[in-house]
């Protein structure tokens, strides 16, 4: 096999959208050999997966493909080219502007790479095929999270990163143009990670240069990357729990009008089928008209509502977002209170034991604060840790593929000199990593 196992059967149950038992059946196997073969290799109880095994599930796969497949044509506004940068194309460049880029079965394609990058982004394994190439990222927004999840994400694979923050660095200041700008700094860096304030000026970065762009947020608009982490978060996180993304319910908190996180995820799971969406937020800060027409158009069931405590009731997942105070001029908070706190009396009261709590980050944990409460720390549920890990492969993904090395990483790939930490913060659920 040229592929890990555990790549190969993930893959697998995605295209044939089946959970852990229904797999397992479907190859007559007992779901605990199934979890034994999709252990990492370092785990003492990891097995290896029989060949004969192999064989059935590729021949199963060619005789049924995935549920996107039918629909991969019509889905992606930017339809996918077999040249440099694969299923990821802006205008016929390798280039990530927009989660509209993407059909339900190019997510999976990104995702089977995603899994390949796992022993890398747990420190286990090293690749270097991007040796040799420059990463500028070009925040004109602070950022911490994002800037250096994309900057580690690029180290990993061996390159080397140029990091800048904020307008006063810039000659933009100065009067220069977002074309010029991005044409001098194309002959400077091989891939440029942009986040711009103003929605829609990372395309204008884009169209200026033939290098890969990808947008690490643009205002109230979009952020891809983040949206595609989240998916993957979800989708790895629903394996373990036996579920699937179709059918789920999915609850989206907070500032729905401004958080460029839920835009894009709310867009990237109307790929999927029978979802149902609850939209909680004050009325001044709601869901764009376009996007939830978007997820009427693709046949879910979208609910808006302020009240918290009802909009919680049987969801699968919990988004949760904060006010982005930012983005507002002389307009109120009005509506968003203390009582819009997502806390443990909250959810032990109204949420299931496999709910699954995400957010973006940052958060804001003072006492009081109308965000996702810090008293929520250990719980199980609480996935924001593992999402936030999620984005090293997701993002190492993007860049693999962009760069067009994919296919080279698993060859690449060497065991580290150093020894990491089996869970890397402390009080890590026991699944972490293991699932």
């Amino acid at each position: 096999m040229t592929i890990p196992q555990q790549t190969f059967l993930r893959d697998a149950m995605r295209r044939l959208n089946m959970t852990r038992d229904a797999f397992a059946s479907r190859i007559g196997i007992t779901r605990r050999a199934l979890d034994t073969w999709l252990l990492p290799e370092e785990s003492q109880e990891s097995r290896t997966m029989p060949e004969i095994v192999e064989r059935f599930v590729a021949e199963i796969m060619a005789r049924q493909p995935g549920p996107g497949a039918d629909a991969a044509a019509t889905q992606s506004a930017y339809p996918a080219a077999p040249a440099h940068g694969g299923a990821i194309q802006f205008e016929g460049r390798p280039q990530l502007l927009s989660v509209d880029q993407f059909s339900r079965e190019a997510v999976e394609d990104l995702f089977r790479v995603a899994d390949m990058m796992q022993p890398i982004a747990r420190r286990q394994k090293i690749s270097r095929v991007l040796e040799g190439a420059v990463l500028g990222n070009l925040f004109f927004e602070a950022s911490t999270r994002t800037r250096v999840s994309f900057g580690a994400a690029f180290c990993r694979l061996g390159g080397s990163v140029c990091d800048t923050t904020g307008f006063t660095f810039s000659s933009m200041a100065k009067g220069e143009s977002i074309y010029d700008t991005s044409r001098v700094l194309s002959g400077y860096v091989d891939a440029l990670v942009v986040r711009h304030p103003e929605q829609g000026s990372v395309a204008e970065f884009a169209r200026a240069t033939n290098i890969p762009v990808i947008n690490g947020g643009d205002g109230p608009g979009e952020h891809p990357s983040q949206a595609l982490l989240d998916l993957y978060t979800i989708q790895r996180e629903f394996s373990r729990l036996g579920k699937i993304v179709d059918g789920a319910h999915i609850a989206l908190v907070g500032d729905l009008k401004y958080g460029r996180t839920v835009h894009s995820l709310s867009k990237l799971l109307a790929l999927y089928r029978n979802l149902r969406f609850t939209l909680i937020s004050p009325p001044s800060l709601e869901m764009p008209t376009y996007i939830v027409e978007q997820l009427g158009r693709h046949n879910h069931v979208v609910v808006q509502t302020e009240n918290l405590r009802a909009g919680l009731q049987g969801a699968d997942v919990v988004y949760a977002t904060r006010i982005q105070k930012e983005r507002f001029a002389d307009e109120s908070f009005e509506g968003y209170t203390p009582e819009f706190q997502i806390n443990q009396a909250l959810v032990d009261a109204v949420c299931g034991p496999e709910t699954l709590i995400m957010h973006p980050l940052p958060r804001d944990g003072r006492p009081g604060a109308n965000d996702l409460s810090t008293d929520l720390n250990h719980d199980s549920r609480l996935a924001i840790f593992r999402q936030t890990d999620n984005g090293i492969p997701v993002r190492m993904a993007i860049f693999a593929t962009l760069m067009g090395v994919e296919h080279q990483v698993r060859h690449s790939m060497r065991d580290a000199s150093w020894k990491s930490p089996a869970y890397v913060g402390p009080d890590d659920a026991v699944f972490h990593g293991i699932d």
